[in-house]
């Protein structure tokens, strides 16, 4: 396994770390870091790059620029031709959850469960330890970190108010309340552990330490394979993190983000970002008289009755693996029947998630209306239109935290009026083609593995894909969905009430998915929070 880590490696997408404080982030009596650099932070930028060329990393055709949009990054000073490897960094200047049980903190990692279990935590005490030891070798390294970032944590409580009623409100909280149960759970283990009497925290360890250290892992932190190959650890990438995610002239491509991810675990909103999505949480009651029938259809699909899938900013709205779903879900007794014991019934598994073949017109017309009532009905949970927000962005002075805000429950409404628009579409021409008599298109039994999957873009079998199965609650009946009122806080009534899509699932899929069923399956799960239980 080579010791170097070069540009080629992609970022991992695992920057899901801890969570934040109670009250409101801000509202706490810790305003300052304990340990303090003199100067800028760019002041310390020719000792970093210094540091990287002494110790084997490749500092040569590109320089760290101030870009106005992005902040510091890294600028390219010649052409850098496509796949060429231009930067590198040796394993030793990284700092991982390997060099943190190597460091003051391994004695108290030995023995403490939460270190263990969450390398995230790890090397947050990791980057705390050593900002506070005047000869790290990594102080190169953090001198040239962020006081403070522009995630969540660091919000003011009235920029917090303009994300009410999104789906990354649950998040936020979240990473409220867990931070705030970390720093209170580890500010008792630092005074008290016998084995932790030796960090340099002990004197002093305030909430805006773990904040800053939570931010900067959160934003940083990087897959990476352990030296042995065996298995993957967490890393800290000097020089390699300050590649900006878009529009500077080096970048990485940070994966199939929604702007809820970006916002949360970055600190930054992706203006035009062709990933952007809306989770939507849909489940086969138990209650439905078909339910054992459906749910044997999407057993045999690789599809739970249960689960997180999501409408996207793009054209279609919904992935194969959703369209499947709802098909089933509209399934008539006799049409279930005929894909469970009927002539070809595997065969037409294979094509539940394929656009251009209907199971009926009148499943269709079901399917698509059932859809456009459900998106009607998440839109109603926000307090503002599409129109408040726009005009709000450009009559208000408001600060960088705000607009993210308000630019995020803009684009959660602009995906769900385009997914209202495209099902009314779709229902009225599946109405017209069943009230025209036309006939369902066929297929060639022959061929059927290798159609084309208009929805995705992927291949068919869509099915044998698993998704983890989510919490029972939640289903709904067609029927339900249609007459349903949608209360304040974003709930539908109704004894098979659905929530607004906002908790955090972890729904994993195969790599060889399209990116599309893909960003419907992980909603979250490489960002999940774990929180500490004392």
């Amino acid at each position: 396994m080579s010791s170097l880590l070069s540009t080629r490696t992609p970022k991992s997408l695992s920057t899901g770390l801890l969570s934040m404080t109670s009250p409101m982030p801000n509202q706490n009596i810790f305003k300052c870091l304990s340990i303090v650099f003199d100067g800028k932070r760019d002041d310390y930028f020719p000792e970093l790059i210094k540091w990287a060329t002494e110790n084997g990393a490749s500092t040569e055709g590109f320089e760290i620029a101030n870009f106005e949009e992005e902040g510091f990054g890294l600028k390219a000073t010649r052409e850098i031709k496509a796949e060429e490897l231009f930067l590198w960094v040796p394993r030793k200047l990284l700092m991982t959850v390997e060099s943190a049980k190597n460091s003051v903190l391994g004695s108290l990692y030995s023995q403490d469960r939460i270190l263990q279990a969450m390398g995230n935590i790890t090397l947050a005490f990791h980057l705390l330890c050593e900002r506070a030891n005047p000869n790290s070798f990594w102080l190169p390294y953090i001198q040239t970190l962020p006081n403070e970032y522009d995630t969540p944590l660091y919000f003011e409580e009235d920029e917090v108010q303009y994300l009410q009623s999104t789906q990354a409100i649950h998040d936020v909280f979240s990473q409220y309340k867990n931070t705030a149960r970390q720093y209170a759970y580890f500010y008792k283990v630092i005074q008290t552990h016998p084995n932790a009497s030796k960090l340099p925290l002990k004197d002093s360890f305030t909430y805006d330490d773990y904040r800053w250290a939570v931010s900067s892992v959160m934003t940083r932190q990087n897959q990476i394979p352990t030296e042995d190959g065996s298995r993957v650890t967490l890393a800290l990438i000097p020089l390699w993190d300050m590649c900006n995610h878009t529009n500077g002239l080096i970048y990485i491509f940070y994966g199939t983000r929604s702007n809820a991810e970006f916002v949360i675990h970055s600190g930054f909103f992706f203006d035009n970002n062709s990933h952007d999505r809306v989770k939507i949480k849909l489940g086969v009651s138990k209650s439905d008289r078909l339910y054992a029938m459906k749910a044997e259809v999407l057993a045999r699909a690789g599809i739970p009755t249960s689960s997180v899938f999501a409408l996207h900013s793009t054209e279609p709205p919904i992935s194969a693996q959703l369209l499947a779903f709802l098909r089933v879900f509209c399934m008539s007794e006799e049409e279930l029947k005929e894909h469970l014991i009927g002539e070809h019934a595997i065969d037409k598994i294979f094509t539940l998630g394929n656009s251009e073949f209907p199971i009926s017109w009148d499943n269709e017309v079901k399917l698509w209306t059932f859809l456009e009532a459900r998106a009607s009905l998440l839109l109603k949970t926000y307090k503002t239109t599409v129109e408040d927000d726009k005009s709000f962005l450009e009559t208000h002075d408001l600060t960088s935290h705000a607009i993210m805000a308000i630019k995020l429950r803009l684009g959660e409404k602009e995906i769900l009026e385009k997914a209202v628009k495209s099902a009314a579409a779709s229902r009225e021409y599946y109405t017209k083609q069943m009230a025209d008599g036309a006939p369902l298109p066929k297929y060639e039994e022959s061929n059927i593995a290798l159609l084309e999957n208009t929805v995705a873009d992927s291949r068919l079998p869509i099915v044998l894909r698993n998704l983890d199965d989510v919490e029972d609650q939640g289903d709904l009946k067609i029927d339900e969905a249609m007459d349903a009122e949608v209360t304040e806080n974003g709930f539908v009534n109704g004894e098979n009430s659905l929530f607004n899509g906002t908790k955090s699932e972890s729904e994993n899929l195969n790599k060889e998915e399209s990116n599309r069923e893909t960003e419907d399956a992980k909603e979250s799960s490489s960002e999940s929070t774990d929180e500490v239980k004392e």
